[in-house]
């Protein structure tokens, strides 16, 4: 079965690349154009991994990471929030939200998907606790 990446994105241009390179890859992508969609579809859902613009027109980034992990169906889902932040302070300011890492825009493709891989795997390898 295809891992299913949510991806939380505003701008039809780093959504159509994101959906690009991830689709190119057999990975399923949902998209939501805006943050109240995103949290509703990540409780629909619930992905193998969230990707999070942190600049979203309706409820910033940084409160719908914090309402996330807050949701128990959805605490154990990597989240990398995907920013024009400069990495320097980027990283530990995601982090901070709740995010589990940080992929820097503009966004290179490659350095993109071996972040998003190296979560895609991690999942795949991970002991879901018995309910």
């Amino acid at each position: 079965m295809p891992k299913t990446v949510l991806m939380i994105e505003d701008n039809p241009n780093n959504a159509m690349l994101v959906r690009r390179i991830l689709e190119a890859n057999a990975i399923h992508v949902s998209h939501a154009w805006d943050g109240e969609s995103g949290l509703q579809m990540a409780m629909e859902q619930q992905p193998d991994l969230i990707l999070l613009d942190l600049g979203l027109p309706d409820v910033d980034g940084q409160t719908i990471a914090a309402i996330i992990r807050r949701v128990p169906e959805l605490e154990h889902v990597p989240m990398i929030a995907v920013t024009a932040w400069p990495e320097e302070t980027g990283r530990e300011m995601v982090r901070a939200y709740g995010c589990d890492d940080y992929i820097p825009k503009p966004i290179n493709s490659k350095t993109f998907l071996k972040i998003v891989l190296s979560y895609l795997n991690r999942t795949a390898n991970a002991v879901t606790p018995a309910s």
